[in-house]
């Protein structure tokens, strides 16, 4: 694939830190913080992420894996999350070549549609199992992690841009 003129070339992703990256969203999520309605979804955000960045190591299964896992946690409707975390995970990889043309704020505004779709997956399975409506506040979920979305992008390639072992041969 041709890069886009001005980006610098990334090392592999490690295995080891997408998993802990992934699994450190999730603890962030599982923290008893009163759960507010615009709160944002940490491990939705990291999953898009590695969807559009690794999207043949971190897929649709790992995404509904996921999704059981916060199902259980939050005591909800069995696959209200593993939907919608599998219907983001879809989306984020059906636009993973388009997205990472684009800078980081204009990749933040794409994604956005991708946090209302799910957020609104989320809440039409919690309103079909019998809940209240939440209320409007919880528009501001998919804003927040479209706001988060720059310092993630940030966080999460620092260890991708390190420079490698400057030597003779090597001069990249």
């Amino acid at each position: 694939m041709i890069m886009p003129s001005g980006q610098q070339l990334l090392l592999p992703a490690n295995p080891v830190f997408i998993w802990c990256s992934l699994i450190v969203a999730l603890l962030l999520d599982m923290l008893p913080l009163g759960r507010v309605l615009w709160m944002p979804d940490f491990l939705m955000l990291v999953l898009v992420f590695w969807n559009v960045h690794q999207p043949l190591r971190i897929g649709i299964g790992v995404a509904f894996m996921f999704g059981l896992g916060v199902d259980v946690h939050q005591s909800a409707l069995l696959g209200q999350h593993a939907l919608a975390y599998t219907t983001l995970s879809f989306l984020a990889t059906m636009i993973h070549r388009r997205l990472l043309w684009f800078s980081v704020p204009s990749q933040a505004l794409q994604v956005l549609p991708l946090f209302l779709v799910a957020h609104g997956v989320e809440l039409i399975i919690r309103m079909m199992g019998g809940a209240a409506f939440p209320g409007w506040t919880m528009l501001l979920a998919p804003l927040v992690e479209t706001l988060l979305w720059p310092v993630v992008s940030v966080i999460l390639l620092v260890p991708q841009r390190r420079a490698p072992n400057p030597d003779a041969d090597r001069p990249l």
